[in-house]
């Protein structure tokens, strides 16, 4: 069955398209309740995110637009130190749209939602004209302990810089897709949950965390340079990168470190915690590759310098213009 105008006519045809394909996959005992809106349980203090994905391909190697919202929701959560409870996701379908299609990505949605421990509680439908295509929207709500304080600002001197794995794999993915570049590489999309978790319940001085999407590791440092007013110095050959993106970005000229991700994270944390920091995110789900690429130096504010692999010193900046594709 295709999607038409009238799926999103709030009529029969509505009603049908929720509930054999949305309500069937987001079942819980909130949801269910079809309510105007969600009332859950909550605490003093949360964390909130919201976001839009628009990717193309909707569906990709390794993931999809579904699993992809998500884990970008999910882990925005779990930057701030939030335990994520909730989402609520729209869908703003285009005339000509498979319900296979859909199905899929909302069984995709639904699957990385158990995986994450979250629930789907309220959702949203639009139907527009277009060529088939899908949009998506997702919110976010998470609890926060009292005593957790992580934030871009609290990069200090002597802290030590740790990446969960691998440079670029979803961009190299999108890219590959678009251009009709056959290879190997797999989109890296996955909600972090369990590394982030390891980290706060061993008590690990965590004073930073970000992850690594659009822009690249050296666009997320910069940012956290100047946030926190503080100089991050990297050493090239530390950045994990697979022989397959490194081909791909030699291949076409990109640099990896500027490349995104979307289930990647980089922690900053105290010097005496990091080797057991690096322990814990190396044995949680998606971390193996993880590595220690930098420190936190108290040297001129907002700077954020390379040693290359030839033993120079480089000097990255934020991303300029647009990372194509888009990878979200």
């Amino acid at each position: 069955m295709k999607i038409t105008m009238a799926h999103g006519s709030g009529g029969r045809a509505t009603g049908e398209l929720i509930e054999q394909i949305f309500a069937k996959n987001f079942n819980n005992e909130v949801l269910d309740k079809m309510e105007d809106s969600a009332v859950v349980a909550g605490n003093k203090k949360i964390a909130v995110t919201t976001d839009s994905f628009v990717v193309d391909p909707i569906e990709f190697p390794g993931g999809d637009i579904g699993r992809l919202c998500v884990c970008g929701t999910v882990n925005d959560l779990l930057m701030r130190g939030a335990k994520p409870q909730y989402l609520t996701c729209g869908f703003i379908l285009q005339e000509g749209a498979d319900t296979e299609v859909i199905r899929r990505i909302v069984e995709s949605m639904a699957e990385t939602a158990r995986e994450a421990g979250v629930q789907i509680v309220a959702g949203d439908t639009k139907v527009v004209e277009g060529n088939g295509g899908m949009y998506i929207n997702t919110a976010g709500v998470g609890f926060v302990e009292e005593d957790v304080e992580i934030s871009a600002q609290q990069c200090t001197p002597g802290d030590v810089v740790i990446i969960s794995g691998n440079m670029g794999d979803h961009h190299a993915t999108i890219l590959g897709c678009r251009m009709g570049i056959e290879n190997t590489i797999k989109s890296d999309n996955a909600p972090l949950n369990e590394m982030v978790n390891a980290l706060l319940t061993n008590k690990i001085k965590v004073h930073t965390l970000r992850d690594i999407t659009r822009g690249g590791l050296a666009t997320v440092l910069k940012e956290l340079a100047q946030t926190s007013k503080c100089t991050i110095r990297l050493k090239e050959d530390s950045i994990p990168v697979s022989p397959q993106v490194r081909d791909f970005c030699g291949l076409l000229g990109l640099e990896p470190y500027y490349m995104g991700n979307e289930g990647k994270m980089v922690a900053i944390v105290a010097k005496e915690d990091a080797a057991k920091a690096l322990e814990l995110i190396r044995s949680s789900r998606y971390g193996q590759d993880a590595a220690i690429i930098g420190e936190v130096t108290d040297e001129e504010a907002g700077e954020l310098w390379m040693e290359t692999a030839i033993g120079g010193i480089r000097s990255l900046e934020i991303l300029q213009g647009e990372g194509l594709p888009r990878i979200c």
